[in-house]
């Protein structure tokens, strides 16, 4: 979507961090194409191509009708003819933006490209050129959550391989303030009026990390609650976000769509912070109710400020641990290789 470092990838980000510090991790050597005037703080590349040129239109801010576009001097075709270009000096090819081009790029590539579904259906476009995709090429796709695949008409059991965290870059925090958080783009799907609505019944201050993606949203969900109730910090780096999000008493995570996965519910975790979530999407699948937080009925915001109390007395140490057993760096590597070992 454009330069890394900026919010503007969103959870991707995070998602190609940890596919690069896993891999390279494991032994592997990897190179990366990325848009110029990344912002990068990532392990060693053999080889780092900053490509120039305009940003790709996200799909889930179009209408699902819409056609496919590409502005003039993209920056995904440049990426592409770098990739097609440089192919034979690997093993393996790997795709993390969900984008029609690289999809249908696949039966053109001799060396093996692979994709990682970043999101769920949200394209008629996207959705045909990705089952296309699967039915030509089954194991050359891989997705992060169950609930995401079933999005897709797919023709075999999906491969499934959640997501990765380096558990040392959060620190665990045993005593937390009488604050809540939430972390995302200021966009209306990511649904931040429910999580404020909860707050303010409850009568505790907000705490939101992210990019305003939308100023006129994030202006109307601060008219809907009382002054004072929301605590905007901006989008922040990993290690400034964790620094701050640990002292919160639980993450209220509330999407009006189908997450993919929903990292935001871990790197919580991943500092002893319980989440209540919507029994939505990949998150649904990601909290073990009891052990790292609940899950609330969809789109009710009264459900969310009902299981806080119960959220609070989680054994935060015990939610950590949990998280790290599931979604630790080493785990996801793993995964990761197995996939891509596949021809």
């Amino acid at each position: 979507m454009g330069p890394l470092g900026q919010g503007l990838g969103g959870g991707v980000e995070l998602t190609l961090e940890a596919v690069l510090r896993g891999l390279i991790q494991c032994g592997h050597q990897l190179s990366l194409v990325a848009a110029e005037g990344s912002q990068l703080d990532l392990p060693d590349l053999q080889q780092l191509w900053l490509e120039p040129g305009v940003s790709q239109p996200s799909w889930q801010h179009q209408p699902r009708q819409a056609p496919v576009q590409i502005p003039p001097e993209g920056l995904l075709p440049r990426f592409w003819q770098r990739a097609l270009k440089v192919q034979h000096r690997f093993d393996a090819v790997l795709n993390l933006g969900y984008d029609w081009l690289p999809f249908w790029l696949t039966a053109c590539f001799e060396t093996p490209l692979f994709h990682l579904v970043s999101m769920g259906s949200v394209s008629d476009a996207m959705d045909a050129v990705i089952e296309a995709t699967a039915a030509a090429f089954p194991s050359r796709l891989a997705f992060h959550t169950a609930t995401q695949a079933s999005d897709f008409s797919l023709p075999s059991e999906p491969i499934l391989v959640a997501n990765g965290f380096d558990f040392s870059r959060y620190s665990f925090c045993a005593h937390p303030q009488r604050l809540l958080g939430w972390v995302g783009r200021i966009a209306p799907e990511k649904g931040l009026e429910d999580a404020a609505q909860a707050a303010a019944a409850l009568g505790w201050p907000l705490r939101i990390w992210g990019l305003r993606e939308d100023e006129a949203y994030a202006e109307s969900v601060e008219d809907s609650v009382p002054k004072g109730t929301l605590e905007w910090r901006g989008f922040l780096p990993t290690d400034q976000l964790q620094a701050e999000l640990g002292h919160c008493a639980a993450l209220l995570n509330t999407p009006k769509w189908n997450e993919a996965f929903g990292n935001v519910v871990v790197e919580a975790m991943a500092c002893g912070v319980p989440v209540v979530a919507y029994r939505r999407g990949g998150p649904a699948e990601l909290i073990d109710e009891g052990k790292t937080g609940w899950l609330a009925s969809v789109d009710q915001p009264q459900s969310l400020m009902e299981l806080l109390p119960k959220a609070f007395a989680l054994d935060r140490a015990a939610c950590r641990a949990r998280a790290e057993q599931r979604f630790g760096l080493e785990a996801f590597a793993s995964r990761l290789e197995s996939w891509l070992q596949q021809r």
